[in-house]
């Protein structure tokens, strides 16, 4: 029987990059694996797969009774419905401890990096596997990404190691550039719904009995949000309302300036403030240096709920 390897539900570039690149580690190694995703894919996961000749992993949204590795996440609130009826084979992910259980000891592979596909070449070089190079080509973009090519605090020197040698073995010299061709595409937010902008990235948490989405879309220019602030915090109270979130947040972050605009729309505003020792105008602020969404926006929020 195959073994499933995903990521989050609204999966980002390193969750299906993580989840292609860890099941042919896996089947390497000798262990049957299957890429699989929970939800589409976005723009920019679209265009680096077109890039680099590979199929999206299998959509599949439920796993009971199968085995799974997981891959950038451990948090129910991000896994299938049915995730406590499935066998958790493996962890790799570069996220703080989540709150899923399971029924037996497990391979767990978890680093304070700032990319999963960092800690899945680890395990290349760990077990002495070569990494085909279009294979390193999309590895070396998944880091470039979320790093925000190196620009968030979450970036270690681990990864830019890492996206050095991937670099080096997919055979791209300006990796910097070709990280900049990447987030133009992901700027590209007028072909989408308001709706699907705010999921492209998006993560629910569970804080004090609590469900907290958060949303981050990261582009070039800020500018192109200026005309569709009010659909997007339409769009944010349809997905606050309909499953009952206590906060929908929503960081629009300019990769040029270097900081985030957070909407928010919650049910305890002050909570919000008091996370970032800020003051609310027309439910959004200006948050200064801010680019990371697990290292400068969980942690805070987390603390208040």
């Amino acid at each position: 029987m195959a073994t499933y390897i995903f990521g989050h539900t609204t999966p980002d570039t390193d969750s299906i990059v993580g989840a292609i690149s860890l099941s042919y580690l896996k089947n390497q190694l000798g262990e049957e694996c299957i890429a699989a995703r929970q939800g589409e894919l976005n723009p920019e996961t679209q265009w680096i797969l077109n890039k680099f000749g590979f199929e999206a992993p299998l959509l599949k949204t439920q796993y009971a009774g199968e085995d799974v590795y997981l891959i950038d996440f451990m948090e129910s609130s991000q896994s299938p419905k049915d995730i406590a009826e499935a066998n958790i084979l493996g962890i790799v992910d570069h996220h703080k401890l989540g709150d899923l259980k399971t029924n037996a000891p497990l391979e767990m592979w978890v680093r304070p990096v700032g990319c999963s596909n960092t800690i899945v070449k680890e395990m290349f070089d760990h077990y002495d596997v070569e990494i085909p190079k279009d294979l390193a080509g999309m590895m070396m973009c998944a880091i470039l990404s979320d790093t925000v090519i190196f620009k968030s605090p979450t970036c270690t020197k681990v990864d830019t190691k890492a996206c050095k040698e991937l670099a080096e073995i997919a055979g791209v010299e300006d990796y910097k550039a070709l990280g900049m061709e990447m987030f133009i595409v992901k700027s590209d937010v007028l072909n989408a719904s308001p709706r699907e902008l705010v999921l492209r990235d998006f993560k629910d948490f569970n804080m004090g009995g609590n469900i907290i989405g958060v949303g981050q879309l990261e582009v070039v220019d800020l500018s192109v949000f200026d005309t569709m602030k009010e659909d997007l915090f339409a769009a944010m109270n349809e997905l606050k309302e309909e499953e009952g979130r206590h906060t929908v947040l929503l960081l629009l972050t300019d990769i040029m300036q270097e900081g985030s605009q957070l909407l928010v729309l919650s049910d305890d505003s002050a909570k919000i403030e008091n996370a970032f020792d800020v003051k609310l105008e027309d439910a959004q602020v200006w948050l200064k240096g801010v680019m990371s969404r697990k290292k400068q926006i969980i942690p805070f929020l987390e603390k208040q709920f």
